[in-house]
This record gives C-alpha cells, sequence and structure tokens, in this order.
C-alpha cells in the first residue's frame, strides 16, 4: 500500500476508483479527483500548501508534485498526464495536458488546456504555456500548434489509457 500520512493533522482525501503504486508517497493537503493514479516512485507532498487534482490524472513514475509555502499551491485540472519524473512545482495546469518526461513547471506557471510540454523541457516562474499548443526547450517556447486531433489523441485518450492501465493492477 501507498505511504499516506497526515501533516498537521490533514490527511489526503481520494477519489473513487484511484490508483495508488505500493511506494507512492501522498501526504498531508492533497485532494484527488475520481479515476485518478499515482505510479510508483511518486510523490505528492502536500505539506507547505495544498495540492489539489481533478479526474483521470496521472501522475507517473518517479515524478514530484510539491508546492510552495504560504505562496503558490497546486493545481491540476482533469485528463492530465504528468510523465516519468517531471517535477510540478506551485503551479496551476489545466484540464487536457500532456507534461512529457522529465519536464520542470515552476512557480506561478499557469499551463492553459489542451497544451504539451514537452520532455525535459524548463516552464520558468510565472510563464504561461497557450492553449492549444506545444511548448519546448529550456526556457520552454512555443514550438507548434497542435490539431484538434492531436489534442484528443494526445491529452484526452492518454489519461484515458492509464485508468485502464492502472485497472491491471487491481488483483
Amino acid at each position: 500500500m501507498a505511504l499516506i500520512k497526515s501533516v498537521k493533522g490533514i490527511q489526503p482525501k481520494f477519489g473513487k476508483n484511484n490508483y495508488l503504486a505500493e511506494n507512492a508517497t501522498i501526504v498531508g493537503d492533497v485532494k484527488t479527483g475520481d479515476s485518478c493514479s499515482i505510479w510508483f516512485s511518486a510523490v505528492v507532498r502536500g505539506d507547505v500548501n495544498s495540492i489539489t487534482l481533478g479526474d483521470q490524472v496521472n501522475i507517473q513514475d518517479g515524478a514530484v508534485i510539491h508546492c510552495t509555502y504560504k505562496k503558490f499551491n497546486t493545481r491540476l485540472g482533469s485528463n492530465i498526464s504528468i510523465g516519468h519524473n517531471a517535477i510540478i512545482h506551485g503551479c496551476t495546469i489545466h484540464d487536457n495536458v500532456l507534461v512529457g518526461m522529465g519536464a520542470i513547471i515552476l512557480d506561478g506557471a499557469i499551463i492553459e488546456k489542451n497544451s504539451i510540454v514537452a520532455a525535459g523541457s524548463v516552464v520558468l516562474e510565472g510563464e504561461r504555456v497557450k492553449s492549444g499548443s506545444i511548448y519546448a526547450g529550456i526556457p520552454a517556447k512555443k514550438v507548434k500548434e497542435l490539431k484538434e486531433q492531436d489534442i484528443r489523441r494526445l491529452n484526452q485518450d492518454l489519461s484515458k489509457n492509464y485508468v485502464m492501465y492502472s485497472s491491471w493492477f487491481n488483483d
């Protein structure tokens, strides 16, 4: 079973049909929606501020979700995929977003709906990723507009696939 800890008397709260890997860590002021998955060695640490996840959010292996004391909470919408070893810190991510493997999103950043942050990219503090586009690089810059079929395939379908993958572990 995942490591679930309260901090200052605040216990994580989970929606329905969530999958938590045995070595995932979820602590403090964390609230998830339904059909979320937190994978192996991922950490969701709501010890210094709150973290909220919508429905069908997958936080893949080794990713870290954190926030900033008295300054920035972390809010994730629905249908979001956080890639392996990504770092999400004190930011807002709207619906239907893919954050690639190893990407870093810093405090105060806003990732608008229907967008992609490419693998290995760094979204700097306070930056905004515009809806319907791919941002890549260090620092992340807009590199491409997304077509509607790209948005559906890369964002919504990916989050649905992770709901399916997590069902494989319900034995």
